[in-house]
């Protein structure tokens, strides 16, 4: 079976897009398996953004309408496996005490911001607005992206399949200068090929990034062989390290 090598082009490709793109969609711009896709992504270690889930196609994205996920998930009439395990109203020690009671304001708790505030998304990318105190909303989905409302104040919703942009060198971080004029639309596709390693950085840069990672394989090649000299050297002085030869 014939292996195909990772390129840095691709490798920076990765690293630039997995955070906010779903493995299918890389894979289908490398041109590669989605599977491929997501082994070199547990290689590098490279992380989903915090805001990952809230992005458009996000139940496709995470699986939830993947037919084997809809196949495995209980179905009206199920049992739960853990029915009566547990006595109702049953709690350790004094976590009956310090649980939140039910119908709590969120006002109550000590980090409550009121609807309107604005902050710097976790990742410091973009600004965000609170937009709800509805409890059952999860804390994260009850901030939106400044600039997504404005767009869609301007021109309604987003279309499926795309997402919010600022133009090309219009990015802000304050919220009066976020205007429907900075913005525009792309495709996922369109996006990601923007943020691509061929169309970020000018060919001297390329260039840069190409001698880094030969060096680095070079370097870390090096080490390796290093290890494996010190580890056998470590053997032939151990006791009983030539018993083989005997």
């Amino acid at each position: 079976m014939s292996r195909r090598t990772w390129t840095p082009d691709e490798d920076e490709t990765l690293r630039l897009n997995w955070p906010r793109f779903p493995a299918f969609l890389i894979a289908y711009v490398l041109g590669r398996e989605r599977a491929s896709v997501y082994r070199r992504a547990a290689k590098l270690a490279l992380k989903k953004a915090d805001d990952f889930e809230t992005q458009p196609m996000a139940r496709l994205w995470n699986g939830s309408d993947e037919p084997a996920s809809i196949a495995a998930r209980f179905k009206p009439g199920d049992v739960p496996v853990n029915k009566g395990v547990r006595r109702p109203g049953w709690s350790t020690g004094r976590m009956a005490q310090t649980q939140f009671k039910k119908g709590r304001p969120a006002s109550d708790a000590p980090n409550y911001v009121p609807i309107g505030t604005e902050k710097l998304d976790s990742r410091g990318k973009v600004l965000i607005r609170k937009i709800t105190d509805d409890p059952t909303i999860f804390p994260v989905k009850r901030w939106r992206p400044v600039h997504v409302i404005v767009w869609e104040q301007t021109h309604g919703p987003v279309p499926h399949g795309s997402i919010v942009v600022f133009k090309p060198g219009m990015k802000t971080f304050v919220s009066a200068e976020i205007t429907a004029e900075r913005l525009e639309v792309l495709t996922l596709a369109e996006n990601m090929r923007r943020n691509t390693f061929h169309n970020r950085y000018p060919a001297e840069v390329k260039e840069l990034i190409h001698l880094k990672s030969r060096i680095t394989r070079r370097i870390n090649r090096r080490t390796q062989e290093q290890q494996h000299e010190k580890q056998g050297q470590s053997r032939s002085r151990s006791p009983g390290g030539d018993a083989g030869a005997a």
